[in-house]
């Protein structure tokens, strides 16, 4: 592996507003579906569901535990804490509830295409075989290894390979792409979805899944979110929640002795404290321990994971897990193809470089002629370039008379034409070099020189010659996408190291590399090497994401932290990776790296706000409380709450509120900007740590004010 060499680099190209770089973000939250996922809340409050988020699961007993004291001891201020302390709970489910409900939609569609497909099994099938022995059985019904015929206008019953035939086949109910793609037998373009439609033509399709693990029992389990299991990250930050919520739970256990002592040595009587009576004092109890565990964060932490694996799913990436997810958050060096990815896929005419005494329009006109039976990507790119560039009319093969074509093919590596007593060929350098010579002709020293330059510059030359006679070259050059390098760059502020991979020689992977901005280049690259790389970033402590559609690129995609396998890929990309991009669009893997560093983002900025939320409440309703009992606290109470019970009563409804305040936010995404680590955090602090701290203090405040109207409170 060689790194790309150092040296003044040209400004970044203007990024398209569309296609090349999309940034990464999530749509706003329609207030109708929080009404919608109402009823999936209240059926989050079974304590068999609740008891995995353990806050949540505390605010409910707590909730119980007061709603009996209100039964028992009824008030005003019994009921309204009991009220708001079940808001509080319901609250955090609906945050859960809308993030699950918005892949509902997309789930029942898919669930309804699998259950109303058939597909034509066949008995017995061996390749050649021409005489079919079909039963039409329901998708669910189809076993691994199963074969099914698939003709136009059917639907393909189940997720499988191509083994005979090649069709048309429309995906636009898996990708929501409307173009159709090709899918035939062998190579890397053989495997088929269940759910899409044949178009044209008829294949033959062996069955690759398992019973209940096709790709769309697989994507229903996703947008549904009932097979999500916790990352390790949200694991640790839910024992952090828990361990914060034992403690605060001994620390409110203690208040109430405490009080009762200072009553008895301070000489207060109970109507001077807040703790008045057995059943007041429990709800106060519970109440102000809702307001000081981590409520917020431990509301929202699920959500913001869904939603994160949600934002994935609208552009078209199946993530197997959320642990895939977290991971391209972390992502340290992304393995990028070069072909389709950093260039365009396919070499285009750039240049034509005459030998000495021959004029560039004679060879432009040559090298047109000599490409018009050539169907490959860069045939047509000489022609259109011989129009654009020297304005020549784009000719059609049909208007030349008595023309014999010589077609491209992969062992004469030349294409050409002859015609009106001319013989044109152009071609690999070699190949066209040999033929000239072979038709007694001479090759001038001028084009090695030329040829040797422009695969200097990372080109592809193509020799055009005329019978004897060497007429000039083809520079055919790597197309690198606009804005890579600035992409690139984005990488390069958060940390991450790139690496082009190629099947090219140095010399032209150096070339590509230096022009598209990549930090390293792996050339002449192997899936042995690959592979190697791989386990060489990884012993080194990084974690590594790459792309790969083919069966070769299989070892790599299971070894590397994140695996993005095309949709157009084999079976075994696909079974190796642990994300799937239905678009099949290998920049993609960019996009993915982003949405997983804005999810961290996203649950570090709230885990902050969330944390000092609770010690803004603390400070906010704590002296107000027990400022009868310790006189001395009176001083903090800077915000002059009206009495103990508003306070107390004021912070549990902020505690609710500031939960569904927060929801559009933990399903959208904090805006993400690449950034460093360090300024992240001074950005989260900032934001979030202050914005934490002050919100409580306004927001309790005028909900005191508010509170304190209502009789039987104040």
């Amino acid at each position: 592996m060689s790194t790309a060499p150092t040296m003044e680099r040209p400004p970044a190209q203007p990024v398209p507003s569309e296609g090349t770089h999309r940034r990464v973000g999530g749509g706003l939250l329609d207030p109708k579906q929080l009404w919608r996922s109402l009823p999936d809340a209240g059926r989050k409050l079974d304590p068999r569901t609740l008891w995995r988020n353990p806050v949540m699961f505390i605010v409910e007993i707590g909730s119980v535990f007061t709603t009996v004291l209100a039964i028992t001891d009824p008030s005003v201020f019994a009921w309204v804490s009991t009220v708001w302390l079940w808001l509080t709970v319901i609250f955090a489910n609906l945050a859960e509830a809308v993030a699950e409900g918005r892949g509902k939609a997309q789930a029942d569609t898919l669930r309804k295409a699998k259950q109303d497909t058939v597909g034509r099994r066949l008995s017995s099938w061996a390749p050649g075989q021409t005489t079919l022995d079909e039963t039409t059985v329901a998708a669910p019904e189809l076993r691994l290894g199963d074969f099914v015929v698939v003709t136009a206008g059917e639907v393909i019953p189940g997720d499988g390979e191509v083994v005979q035939g090649i069709a048309s086949v429309d995906e636009s109910a898996i990708t929501g792409e409307s173009a159709p793609v090709i899918r035939e037998s062998g190579g890397d373009r053989s495997a088929v979805t269940g759910g899409t439609r044949v178009l044209s033509d008829e294949i033959i399709v062996r069955i690759t899944q398992k019973p209940g693990e096709s790709f769309v029992d697989r994507m229903i389990a996703l947008v549904e979110g009932a097979n999500r299991q916790k990352t390790p990250n949200e694991i640790a930050l839910n024992i952090l929640l828990a361990s914060l919520t034992i403690i605060f739970l001994l620390a409110v256990a203690t208040i109430q002795p405490m009080a009762i002592f200072a009553v008895n040595t301070q000489g207060f009587g109970t109507d001077d404290a807040v703790l008045n009576s057995h059943g007041v004092t429990g709800i106060v109890l519970v109440s102000l321990l809702v307001c000081l565990i981590p409520t917020t964060i431990g509301a929202l932490l699920s959500a913001i994971g869904i939603a994160g694996m949600d934002r994935l799913v609208q552009r078209n990436v199946l993530a197997m897990s959320g642990r895939a997810v977290e991971a391209a958050g972390d992502v340290n060096v992304l393995l990028l193809d070069k072909t389709g990815t950093i260039t365009l896929g396919n070499r285009q005419a750039s240049e034509f470089v005459p030998v000495h005494g021959v004029q560039v329009a004679e060879l432009a006109d040559a090298a047109q002629l000599s490409s018009l039976a050539d169907e490959t990507p860069e045939g047509r790119s000489i022609v259109v370039y011989a129009k654009q560039a020297h304005g020549l009319r784009e000719r059609a093969a049909g208007e030349l008379r008595d023309a014999t074509w010589v077609e491209f093919t992969a062992q004469t590596r030349m294409s050409g034409v002859d015609v009106d007593g001319r013989q044109l060929r152009k071609g690999a350098s070699a190949q066209v070099i040999e033929w000239v010579r072979a038709n007694g002709g001479h090759v001038p020293g001028d084009v090695k020189d030329i040829v040797d330059e422009i695969s200097s510059a990372g080109g592809t030359p193509l020799v055009v010659a005329e019978q004897s006679r060497v007429l000039g070259v083809i520079h055919l050059k790597d197309v690198v996408k606009s804005g890579m390098r600035e992409r690139f760059e984005e990488m390069r502020r958060m940390g991450i190291r790139t690496v082009m991979i190629t099947g090219d020689n140095p010399r032209t992977a150096e070339a590509i590399a230096r022009e598209a901005g990549v930090d390293d280049f792996l050339a002449e690259a192997t899936p042995e090497d690959k592979l190697a790389l791989i386990r060489k970033e990884q012993e080194g402590g990084k974690l590594v994401a790459m792309t790969g559609d083919g069966t070769n690129d299989a070892p790599a995609l299971a070894q590397a932290d994140v695996g993005v396998a095309m949709n157009t890929g084999t079976s075994a990309a696909k079974e190796a990776g642990n994300m799937v991009d239905l678009d099949s669009d290998p920049t993609k893997l960019i996009e993915i790296v982003e949405i997983g560093k804005q999810l961290l983002i996203t649950r570090g900025a709230l885990t902050t706000f969330s944390i000092a939320n609770d010690i803004a409440k603390y400070f906010a309703i704590i002296p107000a409380m027990f400022a009868a009992v310790y006189p001395g606290l009176d001083t903090l109470n800077i915000m002059r709450l009206h009495s103990p019970t508003t306070a107390i009563l004021s912070a549990v409804v902020f505690n609710a509120i500031i939960i569904v305040a927060l929801i559009p936010l933990a399903l959208r995404g904090v805006q993400y900007r690449p950034s460093d680590a360090g300024s992240m955090l001074r950005r989260n602090l900032l934001i979030y740590g202050l914005g934490g701290i002050i919100a409580p203090f306004v927001g309790i405040k005028i909900i005191d004010l508010l509170v304190t109207a209502i009789p039987g409170l104040s």
